[in-house]
């Protein structure tokens, strides 16, 4: 169940949403919560909404979730308690128990090839081997790179940083030089300003390697433009979440730090690498939506968050054809001997370029076979 703006937008709304949820299921999951709908959950708020049936209710950081007190006693958590659960994701899983994600996985792989899509990072930090090669089955139509924990072999070391919680520095650098040591890039999820400028201090003090880069940097003023480029890394935005989270955004940030927020040509001109991510299940998974908020930065009331921020269509397309080792690099090309995984648009760039919109995609390919049209099998 959505469970924040817009389409959840005060106490009654959340109210509501949760009386509607489908009977033939036991539990309540929802999703998108944020703090202006009604306050900071817990497991009392819950049970004044909903007492009989469990309840598990995610912020929308993905930091969080709040639980009410008959899901609390369904995973062996004092029914009392407060009911939230700050970065438990893993343990919350376990004792939830396997559920089949088959069927629900397929039908995600197939709407990605009909947006055109023929590859992913899955950035989840827990992955390891066998998390990875079940995402993979999951994903038939698309190519998967994968990141996660210490474990793996190859792919980006993801590492998650929280304002509230920093890690030891010492202890980070050495992380990092072991992830360099072993061959594997490191990715940092920065969403702040003192989370960015923890990161980067940790990567120079460890030195960096060309595919380190940097989750969101969604508050990046000059000082942090230095920062990056002083470092050499990239930086992979979202700036879809102007489109979808910016009125919240405009309403809870300082003005004078708008200009600030999921940047675009500012890094561009500083010379920082850039490549663009949904940041989904958080964000919304459609690319063509990302590439469009990358070029009109408006709020969904149609405010302009960082004007000068914005993106040319082509620049905002190629946010999402670099490969996945050097995102912000050169684009691909169409060619001879060029791996032939692409999409077709039913209309010329002239045209589909002023519409950034994923209805007109008419086909898409992985290694040379239709994912995606009237000939996919």
């Amino acid at each position: 169940m959505r469970c924040g703006p817009p389409e959840v937008c005060d106490r009654d709304q959340l109210r509501a949403a949760l009386a509607a949820a489908p009977a033939e299921q036991e539990w309540i999951r929802g999703v998108g919560y944020h703090e202006s709908v009604a306050g900071e959950l817990d497991r009392a708020a819950l049970d004044g909404f909903v007492p009989e049936r469990p309840v598990r209710i995610q912020h929308r950081s993905g930091k969080m979730w709040f639980l009410n007190g008959a899901a609390l006693r369904r995973v062996g958590l004092d029914p009392g308690g407060d009911g939230r659960l700050f970065r438990q994701d893993e343990w919350l899983r376990k004792r939830l128990g396997d559920a089949d994600l088959t069927a629900a996985a397929l039908e995600v792989s197939e709407q990605l090839a009909a947006w055109g899509v023929t590859g992913f990072t899955d950035a989840t930090p827990s992955n390891d081997a066998a998390a990875v090669r079940r995402i993979r089955e999951l994903a038939p139509h698309q190519h998967v790179y994968a990141m996660g924990n210490e474990t793996l072999a190859t792919g980006h070391l993801k590492v998650m940083l929280d304002d509230a919680e920093l890690p030891d520095i010492d202890e980070l650098v050495g992380r990092i030089g072991e992830a360099h040591e072993r061959g594997r890039p490191v990715a940092f999820h920065c969403v702040t300003k003192t989370e960015l400028v923890f990161a980067l201090g940790a990567l120079m003090e460890a030195g960096t390697v060309a595919e380190d880069r940097i989750e969101h940097a969604a508050v990046s003023d000059e000082d942090g433009l230095q920062l990056l480029r002083e470092a050499g890394v990239t930086v992979v935005t979202q700036p879809n979440f102007i489109a979808e989270r910016g009125d919240r955004y405009v309403e809870d940030i300082e003005e004078r730090e708008h200009r600030f927020l999921y940047r675009g040509s500012g890094f561009l001109d500083a010379g920082i690498p850039l490549a663009g991510g949904t940041d989904a299940p958080f964000g919304e998974p459609d690319p063509w939506a990302l590439a469009k908020a990358a070029v009109l930065r408006e709020t969904q009331s149609g405010v302009v968050v960082g004007e000068g921020e914005k993106l040319t269509p082509e620049r905002a397309l190629a946010l999402f054809t670099t490969p996945h080792l050097d995102p912000g690099g050169a684009p691909r090309t169409i060619g001879p001997g060029a791996p032939a995984d692409l999409c077709l648009l039913g209309l010329p760039w002239r045209e589909a370029r002023r519409r950034l919109d994923a209805c007109d995609v008419v086909g898409t390919w992985l290694a040379g076979k239709r994912t995606f049209g009237t000939d996919a099998r």
